[in-house]
């Protein structure tokens, strides 16, 4: 705000609001992808040792657009994440898990 008193804020700025129980987050560790001509859906899971069933804890629906955008949002975050922590391993075994959820799906 200027001494005058107007507000000189952004008018492109957006505020975001973070609910506390969506601050909390949800933990996942497994994500399944699938996608149309118009969006790509996310769905992200939590898979437990020993539990012959597995709950998708939340879904995601974004245009294509909006996945590459967050395909270099998250490379660019992973490169920065490194630069500070070391690279991160990734094991070539393949989980030990059923992952037929049926239709075309991706791996993350």
């Amino acid at each position: 705000m200027q001494e005058d008193g107007t507000n000189n804020a952004n008018p492109n700025q957006i505020n975001i609001e973070l609910t506390e129980d969506i601050a909390e987050g949800i933990y996942s560790n497994l994500a399944m992808i699938a996608h149309s001509n118009s969006e790509f859906v996310i769905d992200f899971i939590r898979l437990m040792p020993g539990v012959p069933k597995a709950k998708v804890k939340s879904r995601i629906v974004i245009t294509p657009e909006h996945a590459k955008r967050f395909l270099g949002a998250l490379k660019d975050n992973i490169e920065k994440y490194e630069e500070t922590f070391g690279l991160i391993k990734k094991s070539e075994d393949t989980p030990k898990f059923p992952i037929n959820f049926g239709g075309t799906v991706g791996e993350a």
